[in-house]
């Protein structure tokens, strides 16, 4: 499975925390990165488990395309179907 390793910023004042199976290109807004290349994808960790991001820090993440249909509903409503 491919992976795709983002650097990412907290750029808010408020701590963000991002879950398994979360489309991480609808994410807070606070958390800064490119979205367009995380879009279909969700963080590479295990299920269940989530990363925070503390105000002001930056870190690298791995994400892996999610799985299944590939359609995305919910979240923040930015994708309604097929990736």
């Amino acid at each position: 499975m491919p992976t795709l390793t983002l650097k990412v910023a907290n750029s808010g004042d408020r701590p963000i925390q991002v879950g398994s199976h979360y489309h991480f290109f609808e994410t807070n807004e606070g958390l800064k990165f490119d979205r367009e290349a995380a879009r279909g994808m969700r963080l590479d960790i295990a299920a269940g488990t989530a990363i925070r991001f503390e105000p002001g820090q930056e870190r690298d993440v791995t994400l892996v395309p999610l799985g299944g249909k590939r359609e995305v509903y919910g979240f923040q409503q930015k994708v309604m179907g097929k990736l």
